[in-house]
């Protein structure tokens, strides 16, 4: 990993695109193959930039009173573990918490794991 590598850039950006409700710019920051996991669920719900740009097209981004409140963050090496305080979505608020895995070519794993 470079010098330069910054886990948590990646996880900021995502949260403001999210925030935003900007697709392109969210999807952007991860990796072509991610892979999305619902904690306790061992597979994963969502694989692939293209799944993931569908789900947040259709479940999310066109919640006009969506938002994600950063509640707390962690940063241990490539993981990024963000708490989370969900509204604008059916049975809000939610208390959720997102654990990152990042590369240099951006997020590569996600696991959800709601309150």
């Amino acid at each position: 990993m470079s010098l330069t590598f910054d886990p948590e850039g990646f996880a900021q950006r995502q949260l403001d695109a999210y925030n935003a409700r900007d697709l392109e710019r969210f999807v952007a920051e991860y990796t072509d193959d991610v892979e999305v996991y619902s904690l306790p669920n061992p597979q994963p719900t969502l694989v692939g930039r293209e799944a993931l740009r569908k789900h947040y097209r259709d479940n999310r981004f066109n919640l006009p009173e969506l938002h994600a409140k950063l509640v707390n963050r962690m940063v241990f090496g490539n993981k990024v573990i963000d708490q989370e305080l969900i509204t604008g979505i059916p049975d809000a608020p939610v208390q959720a918490a997102a654990i990152y895995e990042v590369t240099e070519r951006g997020i590569a794993k996600v696991w959800f794991l709601r309150g």
